[in-house]
């Protein structure tokens, strides 16, 4: 269950589910998150893959525009769904563990139990041309969803999130006010703008 007040998803209420009670001591270490820092996260990752990759597969701008350490770490700090982004990235490719059970999944990537058995592995192989291919994929997913439950295609690339979220799309694009057309009535026009009656009386 997501708490509004700390704003984090309370492990407590997955207990059950995940055949844990709460008496029981829950072990974290084998979690390559655990007690690793924000700031030593992002050095091994830009160290091994680069900015660039990390654009191409998370598709977070701190990472393009004007990319740096600080800079990136400033803004993952303040944007929850960025910075577990970033770290299932960490998980799930640089350490290359096993992809999480449905219910680990609902966890926040520091809060999830890696079994025993998992080791992380050699950090996985990427390329541009595969992250493009992950893009193309996410869009066509995405495409057929929006196909499925009436709503209108999304742009190319509009979900940022893709294989590396817990959630929804984070990003809400901005929409407009629609424009009024020319062949509307004055009355609903005066609906909008009280001075619309007004200025089609003056202009005949």
């Amino acid at each position: 269950m997501f708490c509004l007040w700390c704003n984090r998803y309370n492990i407590a209420f997955y207990y059950p589910r995940l055949g844990i009670s709460m008496n029981d001591e829950i072990n974290y270490q084998n979690n390559p998150l655990h007690g690793v820092s924000l700031k030593n996260l992002l050095i091994e990752l830009i160290d091994h893959y680069g900015f660039e990759i990390l654009f191409a597969y998370l598709n977070i701008q701190c990472f393009k525009v004007n990319p740096s350490i600080d800079s990136s770490i400033k803004f993952l700090k303040k944007t929850d769904w960025a910075r577990e982004k970033v770290e299932i990235f960490y998980l799930y490719e640089f350490k290359n563990l096993p992809r999480a059970s449905s219910e680990q999944f609902l966890l926040p990537p520091r809060d999830r139990i890696i079994p025993e058995g998992q080791k992380p592995g050699v950090p996985a192989e990427l390329s541009f041309e595969h992250a493009e291919q992950l893009r193309e994929k996410r869009a066509k997913k995405a495409a057929a969803r929006d196909q499925k439950d009436g709503h209108r295609p999304r742009k190319s690339g509009s979900s940022p999130q893709g294989r590396y979220s817990r959630g929804d799309d984070s990003h809400r694009s901005r929409t407009s006010s629609p424009k009024l057309s020319d062949s509307q009535d004055a009355s609903e026009q005066g609906a909008i703008d009280p001075w619309g009656k007004w200025k089609n009386k003056s202009k005949n």
